[in-house]
């Protein structure tokens, strides 16, 4: 029986609009110049602080620039995320086959939390790794490696599911199988280059790995 992890933004949760607009919020709150969509989509499944730490002349910048993004952040979260279709099932059938399940996400826990809330996954996942319970984020090894250690499982029996080159770096760097979602916000092509074990197009091919 395979021990899944699974990232959060982008693969169970489709908050993409939400994520973008929150750095537009943020760059404008704060006067810096505006950055594209591709900009901040490169560092989605990063840790927030790097990503808003090329705005920031100082620690005190960056503090500021990280409270304005996520009061945005969850202000419009529950609004504005929503599940990918079929990823709740899947991962509900999988928690009843008794699968190891864990949660490997760049997001805080606070932030993380809120997700798994209004997906109504909060009771599959007891195992969570995020941003503030790591020294170094994705694509480091570390997130996987702690989620592994959490659950008693061992790399060889384990597959990092997620939707950017950084959860696939990440995965295999502690040694686990990947697998690259279709649904998530960058093109197959984008994600090669990381060199993914497997290629996922719908929700349900998880369910026979």
């Amino acid at each position: 029986m395979k021990t899944y992890l699974f990232d959060l933004d982008g693969t169970l949760l489709d908050s993409i609009e939400l994520i973008l607009k929150s750095f537009h919020h943020t760059a404008r709150v704060h006067g810096r110049p505006e950055r594209s969509d591709a900009h901040w989509l490169a560092g989605v499944g990063t840790p927030l602080r790097v990503q808003l730490s090329q705005m920031a002349g100082s620690d005190e910048e960056l503090d500021a620039l990280l409270e304005t993004y996520r009061e945005y952040n969850l202000e419009h979260h529950d609004a504005m995320a929503k599940p990918y279709p079929g990823i709740i099932e899947v991962v509900r059938t999988l928690h009843r086959n008794g699968v190891k399940l864990a949660l490997v996400t760049s997001k805080l826990s606070r932030g993380a939390n809120r997700g798994l809330r209004l997906l109504g996954l909060e009771e599959e996942f007891p195992v969570r790794v995020c941003a503030d319970d790591v020294v170094q984020g994705k694509p480091h090894p570390e997130p996987v490696l702690k989620a592994l250690s959490a659950l008693d499982a061992s790399p060889s029996d384990a597959i990092f599911i997620g939707d950017s080159d950084h959860d696939i770096q990440a995965g295999r760097r502690a040694g686990v199988e990947t697998a690259a979602v279709s649904w998530g916000p960058f093109a197959r092509e984008a994600l090669e280059a990381a060199g993914p074990s497997r290629w996922i197009e719908s929700p349900e091919e998880l369910l026979g790995l």
